[in-house]
C-alpha cells in the first residue's frame, strides 16, 4: 500500500486507493498511518459499505476516516444511509481515475467488496458494466451485517492500477485457491473478479 501510494503521488500529484472494510485488514491500515507519505495528496474511499448512518459499528468509512482522516488524507464516502449505486456512482465520477490502488478483503463465503450472490450479481460482475459502484442486496442478508450494501463493480476493480488481496485463516485461503484455479467461470465472487483483473494480484494471507 505505501509503495503504490507513494508512487502514485510521485507519479500523478494524487494517490486514489480504494480500502476494503472488516476485521481482517486493520492492523495493516494501523502500520500503515505510522508512514510518513503525503497523506494531504491521498483519496480513500472503502471498496464498499453499508447502507448506515456514519458512526454505525457497520460502517466501513468510519472506521478508515478514524485511522486515515487525523493524518490529513480525504476519507471520501460511497454513499449515505439513504443512498443508492447511482449516487455513489456519481460521486465517483468526480474524483480521479481509475484507482491507483484496490485491497480487497475475502469472506468465507468467496465474496469480495459487497460482491454476493443474489439479483445484484450479475449486474455486479458484468465486465461491461460502465458503472463504477451499485447498490447491492445480498442474498440471503449475513446475519452479522444484515443491511443493504454499495460496492465497487468489476469493472471498476478490475480498471485500477493495482490491486491486492488480504485474507486469514486456512478457510480463506482455501476460498482464494479455490477461486483463482477456475478463474472467471468461479462460483466465487472473489474467483470473477480476480479473473477479470489484467494486472498481477499480490496475495497477502496469514494463519490468522
Amino acid at each position: 500500500m505505501r509503495d503504490a501510494i507513494e508512487a502514485a503521488v510521485a507519479t500523478r500529484g494524487t494517490a486514489f486507493v480504494a480500502l476494503s472494510g472488516g476485521n481482517t485488514p486493520w492492523p495493516a491500515y494501523e502500520a500503515l498511518s505510522h508512514n510518513e507519505l503525503a497523506w494531504d495528496r491521498v483519496v480513500i474511499i472503502p471498496t464498499d459499505d453499508r447502507l448506515v448512518p456514519f458512526g454505525d459499528p457497520l460502517s466501513n468509512v468510519t472506521a478508515t476516516t478514524k485511522i486515515f482522516e487525523p493524518l490529513g488524507a480525504r476519507v471520501q464516502p460511497l454513499t449515505d444511509a439513504t443512498g443508492s449505486g447511482p449516487i455513489a456512482d456519481q460521486r465517483l465520477r468526480s474524483l480521479p481515475w481509475p484507482l491507483d490502488f484496490v485491497l480487497l478483503g475475502v469472506g468465507g463465503d468467496g465474496h469480495t467488496a459487497s460482491i454476493f450472490p443474489g439479483k445484484d450479481f450479475a449486474a455486479a460482475v458484468d465486465p461491461h458494466n460502465p458503472a463504477r459502484a451499485l447498490g447491492v442486496t445480498p442474498d440471503p442478508l449475513p446475519p452479522e451485517a444484515p443491511v443493504a450494501r454499495v460496492s465497487l463493480t468489476l469493472a471498476a476493480i478490475a480498471a485500477a492500477r493495482a490491486v491486492a488481496v488480504a485474507a486469514t485463516g486456512s478457510n480463506k485461503r482455501t476460498v482464494i485457491e479455490r477461486a483463482i484455479e477456475e478463474g472467471s467461470n468461479s462460483g466465487f465472487p472473489v474467483g470473477r473478479v480476480l479473473a477479470a483483473i489484467p494486472t498481477p494480484v499480490r496475495v497477502y494471507w496469514a494463519p490468522q
